[in-house]
């Protein structure tokens, strides 16, 4: 009888572990999500563009993520309550990571903010474990919403590197780039469309922004995303850093496949300009459009590529149209944190001298 009543216990507290432990699905509602991030058929979250973030808020004492990635280079920042805590670095085989444990009693933030950039790959986000209580709390809505179109600058490539301008994943960190500096300094929403290397007119590989502006995922061209359901508020562009260096290559693979022998001048470059940024206007008619430079030697004294986007900017006459162009930072390579946050505030002083952000 007294074995019996043990294996009765035992199987009875073994039974209630398992009850406390709450898996939450990445399609529950009140996860809120941030960046063009979709979902398979059987319930997945794909990352793939820098800066995508995922947040809940929770009343529990522990969260765990169960993860994918399809590397296993990608990094991400775990903040915890508006304080950053880690730096997870994403297997590729799946399994869950602890976020946050040992938690007081009360409501909590936990933010899962992807560092890489796409060409790192996808990963996938399957859920999130809780152990014991929990109740998932609605998320805040933010009353601002921003995009960035950029290149490796708005990336973050780099930023950590305190050596070299190493493009190594390691050295990657979305979260300190002025982009996201910016956003957060303006409490706002921001969905970085950003792509290392890539340009307007042509590209170090065989696509450029054009090409990949309206998708869903960043590594693919067969799902566009749906632009009604992120409708920002101000949008910054920049790019031509990568159009500027190989415009002067004439033996470059991509150079010869989009302009033959002969380099683009300014008449063409001002309206492939022209059009990209039309483009932009077209989907979001009533967003403040800033149309920036910098901060690498685009902008240095003499570049005519400022010049170029002031004409095309003037010639598009459009009242919520602006150009900035940042100063050239003193980083030999890719901007470096302090660059970084030097152009974030350059950037929200440029935005509340104009108020931009209001509605």
């Amino acid at each position: 009888m007294r074995k019996l009543l043990s294996a009765v216990f035992i199987f009875s507290f073994h039974f209630t572990i398992a009850q406390s432990r709450v898996f939450i699905s990445s399609v529950n509602p009140n996860i809120q999500y941030e960046g063009r991030i979709g979902h398979t058929p059987d319930s997945i979250a794909v990352l793939s563009w820098p800066g995508s973030s995922v947040t809940l808020r929770f009343e529990g004492t522990e969260i765990k993520a169960l993860l994918k990635d399809q590397t296993g280079k990608n990094t991400y920042n775990v903040i915890v309550d508006d304080q950053q805590v880690s730096k997870l670095l994403v297997d590729s085989s799946k399994k869950y990571y602890t976020l946050a444990t040992s938690l007081a009693k009360g409501v909590h933030k936990v933010e899962l903010f992807k560092r890489t950039e796409s060409k790192w790959g996808n990963t996938d986000l399957y859920g999130f474990m809780f152990d014991g209580f929990t109740n998932l709390l609605p998320p805040i809505e933010k009353n601002v919403k921003m995009e960035f179109f950029g290149n490796s600058i708005t990336c973050g490539y780099a930023i950590e590197d305190s050596t070299g301008d190493s493009g190594d994943a390691k050295f990657e960190n979305n979260y300190l780039s002025y982009a996201s500096l910016t956003a957060r300094h303006f409490n706002a929403a921001n969905h970085n469309t950003a792509v290392s290397g890539i340009g307007i007119m042509v590209s170090w590989f065989p696509f450029t922004m054009p090409d990949v502006f309206d998708k869903l995922n960043a590594n693919t061209r067969d799902t566009y995303w749906d632009f009604s359901s992120y409708t920002p508020d101000i949008v910054v562009i920049n790019l031509f850093q990568n159009d500027s260096w190989i415009v002067t290559q004439p033996n470059n693979p991509e150079f010869k496949r989009i302009f033959g022998t002969k380099a683009p001048d300014s008449t063409f470059i001002i309206n492939a300009y022209k059009n990209f940024v039309y483009g932009i206007r077209k989907t979001y008619p009533n967003a403040t459009i800033i149309c920036a430079l910098g901060a690498m030697d685009i902008t240095r004294t003499g570049s005519p590529w400022p010049g170029y986007v002031k004409k095309a900017v003037t010639e598009l006459n459009d009242s919520k149209m602006f150009t900035y162009f940042f100063p050239v930072c003193s980083s030999k390579g890719h901007p470096r944190i302090k660059h970084q946050q030097e152009m974030a505030d350059q950037l929200i002083h440029f935005i509340e001298t104009n108020h931009l952000t209001s509605k």
